[in-house]
């Protein structure tokens, strides 16, 4: 497993021991919570060594989600060498039929992905969690339809009422919870409180449900789509506390 240089997933390297141990959960370990036959980081000497101080050993994290990536056919026959970050995050946004542009930039498509699966998550509200979404997000809406409520949170997105950052975490909480039984650890500061109740509340519920159509994609899928997800929020996060 040899790590290619990818500027795309340098950040692993600043990410915090948490978020490393959940994007490491995705990697190795399956919805049962077993470890995957098809993984090879947990068998490295740096795995043994240092885990889970995750950081030491990060292009090892990144060698195989560049692995992965190079057979989302079938994941347990690796031949030849990964494919680059940005494959990886195309071919998760192709299978969940995600517009996006080639010359944009990779956090953009990042972005276009977590928005896109907030928005399909409207689907599986009914009337009165759409209200109390409405209202959690201050959302400038009397439409409660999953039209209405998407178009206005289209709105908000756009005039960056909602960051990236608050929109990473929603929809990475969301599926964490979901995969592995647990959500993402951060400290929580004013910013963050009106997000934290939504992903407690009716859009955390949403992404759940969302997850079940996701998950039935596609074996490879399973693995590769939580991983970008994850890699998209680290990228939103450290960009978030960097002020840029």
């Amino acid at each position: 497993m040899a790590y290619m240089d990818d500027k795309d997933l340098e950040i692993l390297q600043y990410a915090s021991k948490e978020d490393l141990d959940t994007l490491v959960s995705y990697i190795i370990k399956d919805s049962n919570g077993k470890i995957r036959l098809t993984e090879e980081l947990t068998y490295s000497d740096e795995y043994k060594k240092y885990s889970p101080e995750h950081n030491k050993y990060w292009k090892l994290i990144a060698a195989e989600i560049q692995c992965y990536g190079a057979n989302t056919i079938m994941t347990m026959f690796r031949f030849g060498k990964g494919v680059m970050y940005r494959e990886v995050l195309e071919n998760v946004c192709d299978n969940l039929n995600i517009k996006y542009n080639s010359t944009d930039i990779t956090d953009v498509i990042e972005m276009k992905l977590l928005e896109n699966i907030l928005e399909k998550s409207l689907e599986h509200l009914n009337f009165k969690e759409r209200q109390e979404l409405v209202e959690e997000l201050d959302l400038n809406t009397v439409d409660f339809t999953k039209q209405g409520i998407g178009l206005a949170l289209q709105t908000i997105i756009r005039m960056g009422k909602l960051p990236s950052y608050q929109i990473a975490t929603i929809v990475a909480n969301g599926v964490a919870k979901t995969i592995l039984n647990r959500g993402l650890s951060f400290t929580a500061n004013t910013t963050m409180m009106k997000v934290i109740g939504t992903m407690s509340g009716p859009i955390g519920w949403a992404i759940s449900a969302l997850w079940t159509v996701i998950d039935i994609a596609g074996p490879a899928y399973r693995i590769t789509t939580p991983v970008v997800i994850q890699v998209a929020y680290i990228r939103a996060k450290l960009r978030y506390e960097n002020g840029y």
